[in-house]
């Protein structure tokens, strides 16, 4: 029987470049054995048919950025990963099976893949960037690429959330006025905020850099009591249509 290697030596033999490269070009999607794609550099072959993509380059491993729809319950934090973490880590529901079944195959594979499903290492080393509170939900955003992370925390008071409130209780006379005037919340009043009336339950709040605890402050000082809260956009980038749980990447012409 002949002995077997580790994918990544006979990538590297087959191709002639470092091992390290090879291991980029596994984990980048563009090694199938048999007519399968494997994707870790340790795994076992031995006379198995080797194939890799023509095209492979491991330069083309691109950060990725994820747009989760998060349910209540689940929690989010600065670089959390949800490993090592609670089964009600919000990075938990990020894996190939939550993938929005309405994500464009064809934008998938051109914009980050090599093949037209979602790589692992699409879900390692994610910073989740402004977090949700545990008990809202809406959209939430995970990313590899250091720009985004940045815009999304250093330049986070100039990023505008629009938030749905469902609320219940009796709206003080003037507490429509007060709200888009500002109410100060840990001594800083808003710069930016727009608030209407939905209905006799539903505020729609656009708000410029709002902070855990803010909305329910805010309602709170004009006799509302919040009951819920859903986070339907961050800067440019709208949560659409996708469903509480599932995640979609984010597209080359979206903005924050």
């Amino acid at each position: 029987m002949t002995d077997s290697i580790r994918l990544a030596k006979r990538v590297a033999e087959l191709r002639a470049c470092s091992r390290r490269e090879a291991e980029q070009i596994i984990t980048g999607g563009w090694v199938q054995v048999d007519g399968i794609v494997i994707e870790e550099p340790q795994f076992r072959v031995a006379d198995q048919h080797i194939e890799i993509a023509p095209k492979a380059n491991p330069a083309q491993a691109e950060p990725v950025t994820l747009l989760l729809h998060k349910p209540p319950g689940y929690h989010t934090g600065q670089n959390d990963t949800g490993q090592g973490d609670s089964e009600y880590a919000a990075a938990h529901l990020l894996n190939t099976d939550t993938l929005w079944a309405e994500t464009d195959p064809s934008f998938v594979a051109r914009a980050v893949l090599p093949t037209t499903r979602p790589l692992k290492m699409h879900f390692a080393q994610l910073t989740a960037c402004v977090p949700l509170e545990t008990t809202a939900s809406g959209l939430t955003v995970y990313s590899q690429d250091w720009r985004i992370v940045r815009k999304l925390t250093d330049d986070a008071a100039m990023v505008e959330h629009e938030i749905v409130v469902e609320v219940a209780g009796e709206l003080t006379p003037d507490g429509l006025k007060r709200l888009n005037r500002g109410i100060p919340f840990l001594n800083r009043t808003p710069t930016s905020i727009k608030v209407s009336r939905q209905n006799e339950t539903r505020l729609r709040i656009a708000l410029k850099g709002a902070r855990p605890g803010q909305i329910t402050h805010l309602c709170e000082a004009v006799g509302l009591q919040v009951l819920s809260m859903k986070r339907i956009r961050l800067g440019g980038v709208s949560m659409g249509k996708l469903p509480p749980g599932q995640w979609r990447y984010l597209r080359g012409n979206e903005r924050f």
